[in-house]
């Protein structure tokens, strides 16, 4: 009995351990397998037959089909407005033409760095042999900018575009063919190039000549000058598509998982930061989240836990300002009940130095208690508890949805041509995407998460600015100045009653036309100084005294 009793034990002991042989051998294969899947994704996503995957291009375009192709192949079901797409516009608002060109004496000057025609200048071609002293009929003539600015430095109504287009008008009649306007003072005159101008044209050319232009070609007034001027705009729009895809559990909630899959192309949105017309293939910026995401649908399609359904979100133009992210949560392509949204962006350098950072930790308190007993053991984590961040999370953390975003920091490929699939860390990428899972699984059965609100944090960029309004800005608005998204919680905006939608004009004596312009107004300021801010709430401006 005895003998029998061990011969049972012995083949039970035996049976269990080889269920533990398969069952391990069944997970090194997976994990193989995920690995050479993230490789695959990551080596074409980021070839240079791509072209950098900039927004609106023929390599995104390849990117997407690549994507589709995954998903039609898993089954995963299409939710975006056409199948798996959400296309929209982004206009870009009016551009200088290359057939813009101003001569003098010969020499061609430098568009934008010596000169640049208004945005609302004639469309037009002159040529002549004016003199800067003489206003003579049939012939370009100059405006010193300083005589209007001394006339007017305790004016507060005086508005310089509407005075050029006035003086436009006046001396199209008495026979001038363009205004050239230059500022000899060192006093601010605003004048800027405003994209986004829909004001009816003037009836002759308007060009505004910079310092270093005027320094070059135009210091001799009493001197003839051989003139030809061609003014020519065009209006550049281009389309951006997401990508969506679902699992229908036929659950209450959602859990949104998303990346971005654009990146910067050959830089020519001046994003990059390095210089020349080269690939920026992104392998990491963001391929990697790209592959990331495509390989946690394809876990979630094989066994998803049933309390929520997941929608897969694929944003084009991140790059350009989360504006694929925004676009989608202002025209969702399907109705749902949100959960929580897991952002990855830049998930492939894990090591030692670059440790994963878990953005969002602070929006929902189940997530402290989850990583307070469940940190992946094999993942060394940083938490940051902030919901905000450059990246598209911070969208759905505007919407009070509890984020998480995944990131393994930055380095010094960043936004460079050097960011190589061949620099990826795969094995990690792997970990992390199987932690992501296990979390999903992990909460599966908590229901919808509550949501909190966070310090906020910008990060994994860097800002070279020594004061802050501590605003969001919009970056798909195309009208004039810069609209906010909404303001940080305990910053000056806060402070100062600032409020999503309002439109941002003008700090102290610099007034600005978008966010580039306001960036470089906000770079004029030092700690403690204080100005008054212009602002457009609905139809009424305000003026706000502010100390930064």
């Amino acid at each position: 009995m005895q003998k029998l009793l061990w011969i049972v034990l012995l083949f039970s002991s035996f049976a269990t351990a080889q269920s533990k042989r398969k069952l391990r051998i069944a997970a090194e294969k997976a994990s193989t397998e995920l690995v050479n899947h993230l490789t695959a994704h990551v080596q074409y996503l980021a070839d240079d037959k791509l072209e950098g995957r900039r927004t609106g291009t023929p390599g995104e375009q390849l990117a997407l089909q690549y994507i589709i192709a995954q998903y039609k192949e898993m089954g995963l079901e299409p939710r975006g407005q056409n199948g798996f797409l959400q296309t929209f516009e982004i206009n870009e608002g009016k551009q200088f033409s290359p057939a813009t060109i101003l001569r003098i004496n010969g020499s061609f000057l430098k568009l934008t760095e010596e000169y640049f025609p208004l945005a609302f200048s004639a469309e037009k071609t002159v040529k002549g042999n004016p003199a800067m002293a003489l206003n003579e009929k049939g012939q370009p003539w100059f405006k010193d900018l300083k005589e209007w600015l001394d006339e007017n430095k305790n004016n507060t109504h005086f508005d310089i575009e509407e005075t050029i287009k006035k003086e436009a008008i006046t001396i199209a009649e008495k026979g001038a063919t363009a205004l050239f306007l230059y500022n000899s003072s060192n006093s601010t005159d605003n004048i800027q190039f405003n994209k986004n101008d829909k004001s009816t044209a003037a009836s002759i050319p308007i060009i505004y000549i910079t310092k270093d232009g005027y320094q070059h070609y135009f210091s001799d007034q009493a001197k003839s000058l051989k003139t030809a001027i061609t003014v020519a705009f065009n209006e550049r729009k281009r389309n951006a598509t997401n990508i969506i895809g679902y699992i229908d559990n036929h659950a209450a909630t959602t859990v949104i998982l998303g990346a971005h899959y654009d990146h910067l192309g050959y830089g020519e949105d001046k994003n990059a930061l390095d210089t020349g017309h080269v690939i920026h293939n992104g392998a990491d910026d963001n391929a990697s989240g790209t592959a990331a995401l495509i390989e946690l649908t394809r876990k979630l399609k094989n066994a998803s836990p049933k309390n929520n359904n997941y929608l897969i979100l694929h944003f084009s133009a991140e790059e350009l300002g989360t504006l694929g992210s925004k676009y989608w949560i202002e025209n969702p392509t399907t109705n749902i009940t949100p959960n929580y949204m897991i952002n990855m962006d830049m998930v492939g350098r894990y090591d030692t130095s670059h440790k994963l950072t878990i953005g969002g930790y602070g929006t929902s308190p189940v997530w402290g208690s989850y990583f307070s007993s469940a940190k992946p053991a094999s993942l060394l984590i940083k938490f940051d508890s902030s919901g905000t961040g450059p990246s598209d999370h911070a969208i759905f953390y505007r919407k009070d949805i509890p984020v998480l975003f995944y990131f393994t920091g930055s380095h010094q490929d960043y936004h460079k041509s050097t960011d190589d699939w061949d620099k990826i860390n795969y094995q990690g990428e792997k970990d992390i995407v199987n932690s992501i899972y296990q979390l999903i699984e992990a909460v599966d059965n908590k229901g919808k998460l509550v949501f909190t609100k966070t310090r906020d944090q910008e990060q994994g960029r860097s800002t070279k600015f020594k004061v802050s309004l501590g605003v969001i800005p919009d970056y798909g608005y195309s009208g004039t100045g810069m609209r906010i998204d909404g303001v940080s919680p305990g910053k000056l905006a806060e402070k100062i009653g600032l409020q999503a939608g309002d439109i941002l004009l003008q700090l102290g004596e610099f007034k600005f036309v978008d966010v580039m312009s306001y960036m470089q107004a906000l770079g004029k300021f030092n700690k403690d100084d204080k100005t008054k801010l212009t602002i457009k709430r609905g139809s009424e401006e305000k003026i706000i005294n502010i100390q930064f």
